[in-house]
């Protein structure tokens, strides 16, 4: 029986890197950019919010967002995947750089100490919306100023919660991490593969 595909509502490389990696086909579910270009994804904090509450309203809104785009665009009836990764550091919802000055503070204030990374996962079926919570804590090596802005020059700071891919350059500063490996990345495959279970996807 052939697999059936889900839609990606996510611009993610690493998203789609991971949902290859456990053989699931996907079709991107393209959004024009960030959530600050959607006026349905609004991806700024809200008043008082924390950064559970934070990431899980943004994945949700992402999903919801992507069942209407399949809507509007008369598209064929599929399970849809969306997600959303923050950091938070004393409390504080750390999301991606908006340049390379704010890549290098971020990672400045991520030396010497360990922070939490939440990335929440939604399935939906038209319909029904379902979601699961990763929380891992990742800790950082004592950071030079001049690794930082070499790290920040190479452009893989940019577009990610936290300033860093830690499947890339920034495992090199990564002392201990506690959490999924693929939750820090973008995607929980432990917990997208229990919610593809639970809408009776063949796995």
């Amino acid at each position: 029986m052939k697999t059936p595909v889900i839609y990606l509502a996510s611009n993610s490389p690493r998203r789609r890197e991971l949902l290859q990696q456990i053989h699931v086909p996907f079709e991107p579910l393209l959004f024009r950019g960030p959530g600050r270009h959607d006026h349905d994804i609004a991806e700024h904090e809200l008043p008082g919010e924390d950064a559970v509450s934070y990431v899980c309203r943004v994945a949700r809104a992402k999903a919801e967002g992507g069942v209407a785009r399949m809507q509007w665009r008369k598209l064929p009836r599929r399970l849809l995947l969306a997600a959303d990764t923050t950091l938070e550091v004393d409390g504080a919802i750390i999301g991606k750089p908006d340049n390379g000055e704010h890549a290098w503070a971020i990672l400045q204030r991520l030396s010497g100490r360990s922070h939490r990374v939440l990335t929440a996962v939604v399935l939906s079926d038209g319909s029904r919306f379902e979601q699961r919570l990763s929380v891992s804590e990742v800790r950082f090596r004592p950071l030079f100023d001049a690794e930082i802005r070499r790290y920040v020059a190479t452009g893989e700071a940019a577009d990610k919660a936290g300033a860093y891919g830690i499947q890339g350059r920034a495992a090199l500063f990564i002392e201990e991490i506690r959490g999924s490996y693929s939750g820090i990345m973008g995607l929980p495959l432990f917990e997208t593969g229990a919610l593809l279970q639970e809408f009776g996807y063949p796995l």
